[in-house]
């Protein structure tokens, strides 16, 4: 089965985008496909670059840029109202097919709630692929794209991106504070390592980042929470030996890159389906090791120390020996 123009739904966040990639290469590879992609304009940066991609439209402007195309195909991988509204929206118009995928937010309350696993540690992308079985669509087990800007060479990179020696990144941002490691464990661990740290984050973060180089003092630590565009950050991921983070959006660029990624788990758990996808180097620490998840989305913990807290210093030192990141 074959459609000459698909487009592909997916509006948030950094992480949900870099997940549908796998989608986006087989169908482009397989079915020779022209592809459209539909995604808010604040994230159109993560997906500009892809070559199988054709064009990339922002939903703020909607009606100006779709309605002049005839989709054969809709692929809705947010699957809210919107993205509903929008599919049928575009199926009625050019008579396209439309798909969707099966979230099991049931099978997520479930587990969550009653504390019945039936979601089988199945990730995301299977899901995807799972939606698209009548389409005779292929998982080619290439794991997850992320395109960096080809423009972009070291000199657009802050000076302090001089390193001749292996590095760290350090992720330390999240979208709940039930799913960021504390300042007191980073600090913990970096002050028993002697490589370069480089800490990532947003806004909320700096101040995270600057307590931790202002308490360890040491020159090889720096902070670029804020201070980064999406592929700046992803660059430096790319470069890097070794990414530390939490359960957030640059863990599965980190995975794109087939980086040794050591990830943290507290109130969400990779029993969720969202762990760093196909690679070969990957160490998953969870705090309050049962594999129940306290939220789906990480804003509530059931625990009076939360979860993720309860990660030892030590076994995060252990974790990074074990996967060969110490010199």
């Amino acid at each position: 089965m074959t459609f000459e123009k698909v487009l592909i739904i997916r509006f948030s966040s950094i992480g949900d985008i870099v997940l549908t990639s796998p989608i986006i290469r087989c169908i482009k590879n397989q079915k020779k496909s022209i592809i459209h992609f539909l995604t808010q304009q604040k994230y159109i940066e993560l997906i500009k670059y892809s070559p199988y991609i054709d064009k990339v439209f922002c939903i703020e402007s909607f009606d100006y840029d779709l309605n002049r195309h005839c989709y054969n195909l809709v692929i809705d991988l947010q699957k809210n109202l919107k993205s509903f509204f929008v599919g049928q929206f575009i199926k009625e118009k050019f008579q396209s097919k439309y798909i969707t995928y099966n979230k099991k937010n049931i099978e997520k309350w479930l587990l969550v709630n009653l504390k019945k696993d039936y979601l089988k540690n199945e990730h995301i992308v299977s899901r995807y692929f799972c939606a698209l079985r009548k389409l005779n669509l292929k998982n080619d087990g290439k794991g997850l794209d992320y395109f960096i800007n080809p423009d972009l060479v070291e000199k657009n990179i802050p000076t302090i991106f001089t390193f001749k020696q292996p590095f760290f990144v350090w992720i330390i941002g999240g979208s709940y504070e039930n799913k960021k490691i504390s300042t007191e464990q980073i600090i913990g661990v970096c002050s028993k390592i002697s490589e370069p740290v480089l800490f990532l984050g947003g806004d909320e973060e700096k101040k995270t980042a600057k307590k931790i180089c202002s308490t360890l003092k040491r020159s090889n630590f720096h902070n670029l929470c804020g201070v980064l565009n999406y592929d700046q950050s992803a660059y430096i991921i790319k470069k890097s030996s070794l990414v530390l983070t939490n359960d957030t959006g640059f863990m599965h660029v980190a995975s794109s890159f087939k980086k040794k990624i050591i990830s943290f788990w507290g109130c969400t758990k990779p029993s969720l389906g969202m762990y760093p996808y196909k690679i070969d180097f990957n160490i998953q620490l969870i705090g309050n090791t049962k594999k129940i998840p306290c939220s789906k989305l990480g804003n509530r913990c059931r625990k009076k120390i939360n979860c993720i807290k309860q990660i030892r210093v030590n076994d995060i030192l252990n974790a990074i020996k074990k996967i060969g990141g110490l010199s």
